[in-house]
């Protein structure tokens, strides 16, 4: 039905539509566990907080999984490659990840405020270091990962833990951060009673908001007028069988903007990166909930694309071995395997999408503390 470049591109594409539904979903609970300490003061306001994600975390979850999955399917060296390199990062990541849902079933099973306390303090952990952690990995991507490949496309990773934190992947470390309690801010404005907690929020997401804009630009400033970015030298075929070490790469001060060059349309991504922060300042200003939401969801999809978009054809550019850099063309599985692949999301994405709009349809309002109080089956 489709040749192996179009399927290659479907898979990119698709790839993208996965990381961004992960930030979207997910990415606001983990902005409300990093707002958790902040937001809210007493008992009751936590436990508030804590339900306005509550009955969604583990269904916001199966993005993560299933692009973890997708990866491993559609695009095996890369697969290899970052799971083995950045395995110290993943770690970290999981262990903060893990404390999630035990955080979220214990933290009430005991009344004694200390025993609370600690727990709240694990959900933000939960929350802070998967923000910063997956924005530094960004950030890693964009400057090159110092791995190669052997003869035998056997690959080995010759960096790290202490050297994945730069100053710039720090940056989009920042900006990952700063991203995602704008949109977890958003959410808790719109999902709380008004009081002190919708407040509170209110003035978290401000301060996000404008380190978003900021921070965004200062990334684009720091690919612009340093070595981050890499360009093909050799010609590459669309319609080749997957093989790295056929492509030579370069690094290129400026690297990452020339697609924009040649694609203008492209430029339709930094715009909502910016603008739809811009939006959200202006929901937040305004009193306005939803447009605030839509402003923070606008600009994480901007800023993720923002990404995709000024590193294509490159998935994961090799900062040591010039012959050893992923790129859309010559790090993908077969094409029987993308085909069966794309198939199988037809059939199933529909499912999740409808399950996921019917979920939220089923547990949407506003948490008050009265309900809080009253209701035992909250958290």
């Amino acid at each position: 039905m489709f040749d192996y470049e179009n399927l290659r591109l479907i898979w990119w594409v698709l790839m993208g539509v996965l990381l961004i539904g992960f930030a979207l979903t997910d990415g606001y609970d983990l902005g409300v566990a990093a707002l958790l300490p902040w937001v809210a003061k007493t008992d009751s306001e936590r436990r508030m907080v804590i339900n306005t994600v509550g009955p969604n975390w583990e269904g916001n979850f199966v993005w993560f999984i299933t692009g973890g999955g997708a990866i491993f399917a559609a695009w095996p060296f890369v697969y290899a490659v970052s799971f083995s390199g950045f395995y110290l990062a993943m770690f970290l990541v999981l262990a903060a990840l893990i404390l999630r849902p035990v955080g979220f079933k214990y933290r009430s099973k005991r009344e004694d405020p200390a025993w609370r306390s600690r727990w709240d303090y694990a959900l933000f952990v939960g929350g802070l270091v998967p923000a910063l952690v997956f924005g530094v990995a960004v950030g890693n991507v964009l400057s090159g990962a110092p791995f190669r490949l052997d003869s035998d496309l056997r690959s080995f990773y010759e960096g790290g833990l202490l050297g994945l934190f730069t100053p710039f992947t720090l940056l989009c470390g920042l900006l990952s951060v700063a991203m995602l309690v704008l949109h977890g801010s958003a959410w808790i404005a719109i999902k709380v009673e008004h009081g002190p907690v919708h407040a509170r929020a209110k003035r978290f997401g401000t301060v996000a908001g404008i380190a978003s804009i900021l921070l965004f630009a200062g990334g684009w400033a720091f690919v612009a007028f340093t070595k981050i970015g890499y360009r093909i030298v050799t010609t590459i075929d669309p319609f080749g069988q997957s093989n790295p070490l056929r492509t030579t790469s370069e690094p290129f001060a400026g690297a990452w903007l020339v697609n924009y060059t040649i694609h203008p349309w492209m430029m339709i991504a930094p715009v909502l990166g910016f603008a739809g922060a811009a939006l959200a300042l202006v929901g937040i200003r305004r009193s306005s909930e939803p447009l605030a939401f839509a402003g923070s969801s606008l600009s994480t999809v901007g800023i993720i694309s923002t990404v995709g978009l000024s590193m294509f054809p490159y998935i994961l550019p090799s900062s040591i071995d010039m012959h050893s850099s992923l790129t859309v063309w010559n790090a993908s599985s077969t094409a029987k395997t993308l085909g069966i692949m794309v198939f199988v999301t037809v059939v199933f994405l529909p499912i999740v999408l409808a399950y996921t709009s019917w979920a939220f349809k089923v547990m949407w309002g506003r948490v008050t503390t009265e309900e809080v109080r009253t209701n035992p089956d909250f958290y």
